[in-house]
């Protein structure tokens, strides 16, 4: 069943309840966070950006988690030559560094939609802005400290976003007060530089895409979920895709969409194939495959680099694989039309968190 809402109105009933499961193509339904009627620790909001140009991707979070805020900046080397590939002696690398706060309870104010608003992250090491007037993202970062004493410093300005989304509103079953609520904009248009020292990375604005996971919810304290994203330019037109799954009650909606110039077509389920290694654990750096049930989207994904953590910390754990790559197979819009993928850059990820 894909049940898609279609009529605006809060987000929550007056018991906190989701007052309507499913998927949208807009983020139609109004959140309050006054209006969530479960313990004020459990709610979780983040803002997080992924700009990618197939060699070099920039990932930005700002999150408030009640009892944890963070503000996290991700720089990533994926390749040396132009759509993602690499020349041989080319090693992919990243470095991820985060910065967290106590008990923010809600103080970082991210904004109740995704439409305009500001929001910033500030401690002794890192500045993170995004700002948005309803028409332009821009994003700034300065963290200090980076590498060898050196400052990362980063504006990116995010334009033409499309004019459909992917929205989902997921209950959880065993907690009527739970709730996952979530966009991911795909496709924004991204212009922009990355400094560290004398060195400096320009993204260019007919190469690079930014995606937006634009997250609200309170969750259950166990979770495993699978996300995969791209966003890039097919025969000069825009083109991406949202896939995943393992969050909640998903019985009224899936959140997997295909994007093309800036419509969204929605597709049933999507697995991601992980391939195993030989003492049963997945092996995230061998090819994956990907289906679906409607057999509208069929690609295979050749890792390069996986972007790994597993942080444990008593009550708390995150065991992440964000796996970047490069996606070939075909998916197939709405009113038939095939869109061919061959090498086309996005990541699959597979997240396990207690928290």
């Amino acid at each position: 069943m894909q049940h898609e809402i279609t009529s605006r109105g809060p987000l929550l009933d007056e018991k906190g309840h989701l007052r309507e499961a499913g998927f949208a193509k807009s983020l139609i339904l109004d959140y309050d966070r006054t209006a969530i009627k479960a313990g004020k620790l459990r709610i979780k909001e983040w803002d997080y950006y992924l700009i990618s140009d197939g060699r070099r991707a920039l990932a930005l979070t700002i999150a408030d988690n009640s009892y944890m805020g963070m503000g996290s900046v991700s720089y990533l080397k994926l390749s040396d030559l132009e759509g993602g590939q690499s020349a041989s002696g080319f090693t992919p690398s990243e470095k991820t560094k985060s910065e967290m706060t106590v008990m923010p309870l809600g103080k970082t104010k991210l904004p109740a939609t995704s439409e305009r608003g500001n929001v910033h992250f500030e401690t002794d090491k890192v500045k993170l802005s995004f700002e948005n007037d309803g028409s332009v993202r821009t994003l700034s970062v300065a963290y200090k400290g980076w590498e060898d004493g050196k400052t990362l410093k980063a504006t990116v300005r995010l334009k033409e976003a499309p004019a459909e989304s992917m929205v989902i509103a997921t209950p959880y079953k065993e907690d009527p007060k739970a709730f996952y609520y979530n966009q991911k904009i795909n496709c924004l248009r991204a212009e922009g530089v990355v400094r560290l020292g004398e060195k400096e990375y320009r993204f260019k604005p007919d190469t690079a895409f930014a995606v937006l996971d634009w997250g609200r919810g309170v969750w259950t304290y166990s979770n495993t979920w699978y996300w995969s994203s791209a966003s890039g330019a097919v025969d000069g037109h825009r083109f991406g895709f949202n896939l995943g799954y393992g969050f909640g009650d998903t019985s009224a909606a899936s959140e997997n969409m295909l994007f093309y110039d800036g419509k969204a077509h929605k597709l049933e389920d999507v697995t991601f194939e992980i391939p195993k290694s030989a003492d049963g654990k997945d092996d995230f750096m061998s090819p994956w495959k990907f289906t679906s049930s409607d057999g509208r989207f069929e690609a295979d994904f050749v890792p390069v680099l996986d972007r790994a953590s597993d942080t444990n910390v008593g009550v708390i754990q995150s065991d992440q694989h964000q796996v970047f790559g490069l996606f070939s197979g075909r998916a197939v819009l709405d009113d038939g039309t095939v869109i061919t993928m061959e090498n086309f850059a996005g990541f699959a990820e597979k997240v396990k968190n207690r928290w």
